[in-house]
């Protein structure tokens, strides 16, 4: 069935107004910035293009000013041409950001979204993709489409309160699960419930007011899950056909 489905998908050039009705599908706000590129999917099957005429879309954009793991990766290539304004302009030049990478889910387990970007990133003909993600963990299709993966180390804070959950027998498996995290919180002796406040406590404070007055509850957890994968993941591809733009 599902090869039957992709014999019909197709990627084709997109526009930003694509996006739209795919956006409600993503975890970050409909914000992209400065749009470079713009791909999308089609189905072309005489039934179900009438319904969903497009099922994935993949939005570049023009990279950021710094970004402190891609010096990491690419050894502080774009840093060392003296001045800020020369730095920009190379990495204009040369690198172009995914900002977005969607899939309407009743199209999803049949490996679109690495598909996308395996196969958009040499049309853009730049010597270097990028892609600052903070779902690297749970779903890491840019490295299987041909990326490498540039961590950004855990904080004091994160490391602590992971460590506090792993005691209670929460681990970082458990977490994609919130509501199922959630009751194995609210299940817990007194005694492993007041440790485990403690914690949450000391880790949402860095939230400001926010954080100190939210209630136990889950929205709660899944506030303080999400901030516990916030961790940034870097990825960069090299075009290896395509020469630095100097």
């Amino acid at each position: 069935m599902n090869c039957t489905i992709k014999r019909y998908l197709k990627i084709v050039p997109g526009t930003i107004a694509d996006y739209k009705p795919l956006s409600r599908f993503h975890y970050r706000d409909s914000r992209t910035g400065a749009v470079a590129a713009v791909y999308k999917i089609i189905d072309t099957h005489p039934m179900r293009e009438q319904i969903e005429p497009v099922v994935g879309i993949i939005i570049y954009s023009m990279p950021a000013c710094s970004v402190q793991l891609r010096n990491i990766a690419t050894k502080g290539l774009f840093t060392k041409l003296g001045s800020a304004n020369a730095n920009m302009q190379l990495i204009n030049q040369n690198i172009r950001t995914i900002a977005r990478v969607v899939i309407e889910p009743r199209y999803r387990a049949l490996g679109l979204s690495y598909e996308l970007v395996q196969k958009t990133m040499p049309l853009l003909n730049m010597p270097y993709i990028e892609a600052l993600a903070v779902m690297g963990k749970v779903n890491p299709f840019f490295e299987k489409a041909g990326m490498m993966k540039f961590e950004a180390p855990q904080s004091l804070r994160s490391v602590k309160l992971r460590q506090a959950l792993s005691t209670i027998g929460i681990e970082d498996t458990d977490l994609v699960d919130i509501e199922k995290t959630h009751n194995k919180l609210q299940s817990l002796n007194r005694k492993a419930k007041s440790f485990i406040e403690k914690h949450i406590t000391d880790f949402l404070a860095a939230y400001g007011k926010k954080g100190r007055l939210m209630r136990d509850g889950l929205a709660r957890t899944e506030f303080f899950i999400s901030r516990l994968s916030e961790r940034p993941v870097y990825y960069l591809w090299r075009n290896t056909a395509c020469d630095l733009k100097i």
